[in-house]
């Protein structure tokens, strides 16, 4: 029996990529996106689901409980980009990322758990972000809100456990994909204290993008993962330089890393 799997965001980017990965793999996948379109290339079926919506999230669930009876995995993938100096970027705009970087993720596991719960089985992977390793100046709101579902997720997975299910991480690090057209940018502001190194990080920012990672990369361990009999807790996906950014966090003093961080990012 193929198991089945559903991936949150799988318009485009990891998401898809991961979505026609395993459904090229035999699994039953599900992908979703708030205005679905599905491509005549897509090899998995795409639904409508919104994160920070629970009639929403309830609803697609409901529909492949009802067609297939179960879920065995899920991959909590849907997310948003932001940028902006803490001081200009409004607070109204990080409110919405953290309602669907995190509480759209966790509402998503609070909907599908009670059904792995009566399977006794389950896998949910939830994508972060090696950026919520640290806080990344004009990118603090994202980091913070990867930074929280890495935590939260060491806490769900221990309170699941005794049921059969499995919970891990996969944090990427600069992925080849269309995240920063889907970014809320902080408007370079004439009157603003930043407007210059926020400038000039702008264009690392979509620098680093476009000379990221494949996305089969992140879809491959994700693969991995799930045919795992005991995954860890946290995965990295990356670069040299991204993964060995946290093992510097680790070791270097704080304010030692701070300089190396501010030197990389030109401030």
């Amino acid at each position: 029996m193929s198991n089945v799997v559903l991936i949150t965001g799988a318009s485009s980017g990891i998401g898809k990529s991961t979505a026609d990965f395993l459904s090229n793999k035999n699994y039953i996948v599900y992908g979703t996106g708030r205005n679905p379109k599905k491509s005549e290339n897509d090899s998995f079926s795409l639904i409508s689901l919104d994160v920070t919506k629970l009639d929403s999230i309830e609803k697609a669930v409901d529909y492949i409980i009802n067609k297939e009876g179960r879920i065995d995995v899920l991959v909590n993938n849907a997310g948003m980009g932001i940028t902006g100096s803490i001081e200009d970027t409004p607070t109204d705009e990080m409110r919405k990322v953290f309602d669907t970087n995190l509480f759209g993720a966790i509402d998503v596991m609070k909907v599908v758990l009670p059904h792995m719960r009566k399977q006794q089985s389950g896998i949910i992977i939830n994508i972060t972000s090696i950026a919520g390793y640290m806080g990344l100046p004009y990118r603090g709101v994202y980091s913070a809100t990867k930074g929280a579902l890495d935590l939260v997720t060491e806490a769900i997975r221990m309170e699941a456990k005794e049921f059969g299910i499995k919970i891990a991480t996969v944090a990427p690090g600069e992925v080849a994909t269309n995240i920063a057209a889907g970014r809320y940018y902080t408007p370079v502001l004439e009157n603003s204290a930043y407007k210059e190194k926020y400038q000039i990080n702008l264009s690392l920012m979509n620098d680093h993008v476009d000379s990221g990672l494949n996305p089969i990369k992140i879809a491959q361990q994700i693969y991995n993962i799930i045919n795992l009999s005991q995954p860890k807790v946290h995965y990295r996906v990356g670069g040299f330089m991204d993964k060995f950014s946290i093992i510097l966090k680790k070791i270097l003093p704080s304010k030692i890393y701070e300089k190396l961080l501010m030197n990389y990012y030109q401030l």
